[in-house]
């Protein structure tokens, strides 16, 4: 305790007896207020370590190509960016090593990865129909037009010059014509414009064009300039195939009885459509054949389309051959729609099916009791022999019946085929 004639410290508390203790007023300017005794510090731990030393100039050099790879660390490649600013020697062979790795990446195949169909298709089928949807007898030109696309868009300018043979059948014969890639796609064009005519589009060729006769409209594209057609012809060509199915697609119902003419004969758009998924498809196989590119045939359900189109038409060219004395004349002529003699089509494989065919009138009603013979074909044989590339006597087929309706049928099948 302290006395009374004790003096207390300034920062002392006088504590009267029985009170609570009295804490000092303010100080004066200058006062130390400093405690007395040092506050304890808290323990911090162990002092930081120092920076590492930045990596030498020979050491980031060496990682150069571990760089150029992307197989650094985070810390090693920020080291290597870093100094590469600063080094003008080291930022040039690091930009030739990323020219290098470039070169050594493997060329992508057009093969689609074996899960990429599937995961398009549920991503497609997971989103909302489309408001204006495709006709369904456009859908095979649509399909087989994105095919082909699909097909040129990795061609480099030399493979659009390769040359390719196209073939057909006429008068008992068969013929060819040498051109290229780019001259191919030229015809595809020169031809779907007549489609696109009949639509009341623009011609392609402009207002000089031949009208119908696909024939007549190749030769002029194909002599309209000096010089052979390129890769340019890719962007017209596929430009005019969407306007194609995105009219359609909004032209209403009664669009598909539309007729286009072909010059020596006229079909309704739907089949026109048809004719030029089937076209298409042939002469994606004859770009693909010459460049040593595997190109797959279409879907079932497009193929059975263009083969019953083929099958519809062959009576019509029976009769054109029989009126120019290339087959048999007719047995017996019979009434319109009343039954006559038929030749019985089996279709075998991919998009197969039955067909009869009536012999003596386009007429006539085909009729299993009146069928005089029968023919099996594979799919893909028969569309090879309707558009020329084997002759009636390279199809492999089962024959029964009549030697010389079969014959007939299986050379109205070639005619059907054109430049």
């Amino acid at each position: 305790m302290t006395g009374p004639s004790e003096e207390l410290p300034d920062d002392a508390y006088e504590r009267p007896a029985g009170g609570p203790a009295r804490i000092p007023g303010p100080r004066a300017a200058g006062d130390d207020l400093r405690p007395p005794h040092p506050l304890p510090q808290p323990a911090d731990g162990p002092p930081p370590a120092p920076p590492a030393p930045a990596p030498s100039h020979a050491v980031l050099k060496s990682l150069l190509g571990a760089w150029a790879l992307a197989a650094c660390s985070a810390e090693e490649t920020q080291a290597v960016e870093d100094h590469l600013t600063e080094c003008a020697p080291c930022a040039e062979e690091a930009l030739r090593l990323r020219d290098a790795v470039g070169l050594l990446h493997p060329e992508e195949s057009l093969d689609l990865k074996p899960l990429l169909r599937s995961r398009v298709l549920e991503d497609c089928l997971g989103k909302r129909p489309a408001r204006i949807p495709v006709p369904v007898w456009a859908n095979p030109y649509d399909t087989e037009t994105a095919r082909l696309d699909a097909l040129l868009r990795d061609f480099g300018d030399s493979e659009w010059h390769t040359p390719v043979r196209l073939k057909w059948f006429e008068e008992e014969q068969r013929r060819s014509r040498r051109t290229t890639v780019a001259g191919v796609i030229g015809h595809l064009m020169s031809v779907d414009g007549l489609v696109a005519t009949a639509l009341g589009l623009d011609d392609p060729l402009g207002r000089d064009a031949p009208p119908g006769d696909p024939v007549g409209r190749t030769e002029h594209f194909w002599n309209s300039s000096p010089y052979p057609a390129t890769r340019q012809v890719r962007e017209p060509w596929r430009e005019q195939g969407h306007t194609l199915v995105r009219t359609v697609s909004f032209a209403g119902r009664g669009v598909a009885e539309l007729a286009v003419d072909y010059g020596g004969f006229a079909l309704p758009l739907g089949d026109a459509f048809l004719e030029r998924a089937f076209e298409c498809w042939v002469h994606a196989w004859d770009i693909a054949e010459a460049v040593d590119y595997p190109y797959e045939p279409p879907s079932g359900p497009h193929l059975y389309g263009m083969i019953d189109l083929a099958a519809r038409l062959l009576p019509g060219a029976l009769a054109d051959r029989r009126r120019s004395g290339l087959a048999a004349p007719a047995r017996g002529l019979v009434a319109a729609g009343a039954p006559g003699r038929t030749l019985h089509l089996e279709i075998e494989g991919a998009g197969g099916g039955g067909w009869d065919i009536a012999l003596d009138s386009p007429a006539a009603k085909p009729s299993r009791e009146h069928t005089v013979a029968e023919v099996a074909l594979d799919g893909i044989e028969f569309c090879q022999l309707a558009a020329g590339h084997i002759s009636p006597e390279e199809a492999a087929v089962g024959q029964t019946g009549d030697r010389e309706a079969i014959r007939d049928v299986l050379f109205a099948a070639a005619s059907l085929s054109r430049l």
